[in-house]
């Protein structure tokens, strides 16, 4: 009924829409896998369930918070709201003080206790990251 080229064209735009629609779906798997969300203080009180899934807690450092031993810093993270408790191992950025904002990642062990693994301070006096921000206006 068709001839030979068209067979063969048919096959050849068929096997470059598999392999484009294969692609896009491994993208999309492996950026899903490697997302980090932000939450805050307030949104970590209202879950549900705690998962083992590595995440963000954003918010102002506490003012006399911090305290600091030989290779771990403990500090609380607070919305103005809701507070949760951060242990964090390793050195800290320079501009990470009290009163300022701050994103930790890490793990969540229950809803009160933040295992941090990285911490992100703000880059100047008047920086803020975008999810802190939103979330302090919504107080």
């Amino acid at each position: 009924m068709y001839g030979r080229k068209v067979k063969f064209r048919f096959l050849f735009v068929l096997l470059i829409l598999l392999t484009l629609f294969l692609s896009v779906f491994l993208i999309l798997k492996s950026l899903e896998e490697n997302v980090v969300y932000f939450q805050s203080p307030s949104e970590i009180k209202i879950l549900s369930e705690i998962e083992n899934k590595k995440i963000r807690v954003g918010g102002m450092v506490k003012i006399n918070s911090i305290a600091m031993q030989a290779k771990e810093v403990k500090f609380i993270i607070t919305d103005f709201k809701n507070e949760i408790n951060v242990i964090y191992s390793g050195v800290v950025p320079n501009l990470f003080t009290e009163g300022k904002g701050v994103v930790a990642e890490g793990y969540l062990k229950d809803k009160n206790f933040f295992l941090a693994t990285k911490i992100l301070a703000k880059h100047d006096e008047n920086y803020m990251p975008p999810e802190v921000k939103a979330a302090l206006k919504e107080e």
